[in-house]
């Protein structure tokens, strides 16, 4: 159970949101898939971007026309299938794993029956497989299922640190169930790729650029004097 909120980081948390829908506007996810592919996908952006998780689950695709075959291919083609988003060695052998562990569940590769559980019933159900964290279980439940998670990567977890939303030292794990409390559901998936855009942009992890940044004027770190410090190249928190 997350620690309840503070009420300095509940108020924090709609100025941020408004700043940030002001500046980048209300952004969408892509096409949204269905949760055994939005599952896929997550694991194979495990620290890589977005261009080479969607290239790598393209070249999935066009070789293996489904799950089935993927599951049951040899592992050294997976491999050489999702090679562009790195880790292929350990991604494709988590991924036959996790879909082998599935069909031996449920007696298919169909995770449509999720739509039907609490979103806590479905995290959980989620978070058994190996490779398969809070951040990948939230974004399958946000952006697939339509239930209330929000998912921290570790540009979120930076952002959310820097600007004050979360205790200083609450590490990213506990930060996904903290932020989906100061924020409201209807919020999280704008909330969350808004700060994800924020991160990549500007709230670099070295030499953020807070001169342009949307949220310096109600952000911690900027105000404590962080701004000043990033402009003579010392590393941000």
């Amino acid at each position: 159970m997350s620690a309840s909120p503070d009420p300095r980081h509940l108020e924090r948390a709609q100025t941020v949101y408004r700043l940030l829908e002001a500046a980048y506007g209300i952004p969408e996810w892509r096409n949204p898939l269905p949760p055994l592919d939005e599952l896929v996908s997550t694991i194979l952006s495990q620290n890589t971007n977005d261009r080479n998780r969607d290239l790598a689950y393209q070249r999935l695709r066009e070789r293996f026309p489904t799950w089935e075959d993927v599951r049951d291919a040899p592992l050294e083609q997976v491999i050489e299938a999702i090679r562009p988003a790195g880790l292929a060695n350990q991604k494709g052998a988590r991924l036959q794993e996790v879909l082998r562990q599935i069909t031996a569940e449920r007696g298919g590769l169909d995770l449509s029956f999720l739509q039907d559980l609490p979103a806590e019933e479905a995290r959980t159900w989620l978070l058994r497989f190996k490779g398969v964290g809070v951040k990948t279980a939230s974004i399958v439940l946000l952006f697939s299922l339509n239930k209330p998670a929000f998912p921290v990567d570790t540009h979120v977890h930076r952002v959310s640190g820097r600007i004050g939303l979360r205790p200083p030292q609450m590490s990213a794990e506990d930060a996904h169930a903290y932020l989906a409390q100061v924020f409201t559901p209807e919020q999280y998936a704008a909330g969350h790729l808004n700060l994800i855009r924020l991160g990549r942009e500007v709230c670099h992890a070295r030499k953020p650029a807070c001169p342009r940044c949307p949220l310096r004027a109600v952000c911690e770190w900027a105000t404590q004097g962080g701004a000043g410090r990033a402009s003579t190249g010392q590393t941000a928190p």
